[in-house]
């Protein structure tokens, strides 16, 4: 590794607010850039307004400003190959290249590699007309789910309770474009009963380290009510993946999927998401994501003893040591502040008042997703996720504790969150 680096943040919400923290507290790092950030970020670090899908304004902002390394947060610069372009201009990037990110990407392209390899999965097929959706759903019982192929937002699922049900998703998809081009082809996918959990690698080629195992919480209301949304809060470690559970999941997905990708010349560089599902036949994958999971990376940076910042590194620069990798016997949950109206329509504009740092419990901080500085600098919210309260602690209940107590302190008009983040594992422990 060089001097002290630049690091460039791609991205403006409360997973690129972690990963900016997690530089500051760096030694490996002397300077903290990000792009296009947000009303917390602009804080800690300069923030230039170039949008995260703009590749081009991207290179050109790491080029200007010599940077010596840029971490992608979102999906879709991965997908639009940031990290290849930023390669052919000589600067080095956290984050797969772009026929890696086709596993988050394309869900056509993730189910026919996993089928084709035989990972555990659900079957599924997928379709660009609404008649062969239809004629297909005719010889199969709900439920079912039905996916939009492309990128969506995470809000491009349905899990159809009725047949009905799985063809208005459809026609929603491709006839009315709900999700745009992402919508134009549907997987349509057999359901699989169980426990979802949240199993996040940091992988360098064949070599990986394993982050603790995390649950997210995607329904917008408590009791896993209501629509789906980019995520309601996440905890970290979650007990469902118990050592014989991780020792399965290593030896009948991870390490599979990660030999297949080689023998396809796919070279991986990167966080490798995988959304497992726990079913009574064992462990199968949901999908695949090619980045940090937003909650879940507010969970798991803190739960990091080694530097961040040298796994990410070594990571880009195939070097990942698994050996040195620490990970801290805590506990850490994040709680999601959303904005009136969210997930459907989020109000934006509304003033947040904000503790003074001194009266936050210990353990807890809080990471800005959707919000921004007004002209006359009063901070106002700016989309439907404003903020990712996050504790750390010795227990889970501990660690939920400061995070809702810090949650207590905040205002804005509107606001709403889960109050039952981490229920199931405090009722398991009981």
């Amino acid at each position: 590794m060089p001097g002290p680096l630049k690091v460039l943040v791609v991205g403006s919400g409360a997973r690129e607010h972690a990963l900016v923290k997690a530089c500051r507290r760096s030694p490996l790092v002397r300077e903290t850039l990000a792009a296009p950030g947000n009303g917390g970020i602009a804080a800690e670090a300069q923030c230039f307004p170039v949008k995260a899908d703009d590749v081009r304004g991207l290179v050109k902002l790491a080029q200007e400003q010599k940077v010596d390394f840029v971490i992608v947060g979102p999906e879709v610069p991965l997908c639009l190959g940031l990290v290849d372009t930023l390669g052919h201009a000589g600067i080095a990037a956290f984050g797969p290249n772009r026929v890696a990110a086709n596993l988050e990407g394309n869900k056509a392209f993730t189910k026919e590699f996993l089928l084709r390899h035989k990972i555990p999965t659900a079957y599924g097929e997928t379709f660009d007309t609404v008649e062969a959706a239809v004629l297909y759903l005719a010889k199969k019982s709900a439920p079912i789910v039905v996916k939009a192929s492309g990128l969506a937002a995470g809000k491009g699922v349905t899990v159809a309770a009725t047949r009905a049900e799985a063809e208005a998703a459809v026609r929603a998809s491709i006839d009315e474009q709900a999700f745009g081009a992402s919508g134009e082809e549907v997987l349509i996918e057999d359901y699989m009963p169980g426990e979802e959990a949240s199993m996040m690698l940091l992988v360098s080629g064949e070599k990986y380290v394993v982050l603790p195992a995390s649950q997210d919480h995607k329904r917008v209301g408590d009791g896993d009510t209501g629509p789906n949304t980019g995520g309601m809060g996440a905890y970290a470690p979650a007990a469902i993946v118990d050592a014989p559970m991780l020792d399965r999941v290593e030896r009948e997905i991870i390490r599979p999927t990660l030999a297949a990708l080689a023998k396809e010349n796919i070279e991986y560089r990167g966080v490798l998401y995988i959304g497992l599902m726990l079913t009574p036949e064992g462990p199968k994958v949901v999908e695949f994501n090619v980045r940090f999971g937003d909650p879940e990376c507010q969970v798991l940076l803190p739960l990091l003893e080694t530097d961040p910042l040298q796994l990410l590194w070594d990571c880009a620069h195939g070097a990942l040591d698994p050996a040195a990798a620490r990970v801290r016997a805590d506990f850490a949950a994040t709680v999601v502040l959303a904005a009136p109206g969210y997930p459907t329509q989020p109000r934006a504009g509304d003033v947040i008042t904000l503790p003074d740092p001194a009266r936050l419990p210990a353990g807890a901080d809080i990471l800005h997703a959707g919000t921004k500085r007004r002209e006359d600098g009063a901070l106002v919210t700016s989309g439907g996720r404003v903020l990712s309260v996050t504790a750390t602690a010795a227990t889970l209940r501990a660690a939920l504790d400061a995070a809702y107590a810090a949650c207590a302190l905040i205002q804005f008009d509107g606001c709403h969150y889960r109050r039952d983040i981490g229920a199931r594992q405090l009722q398991r422990e009981k």
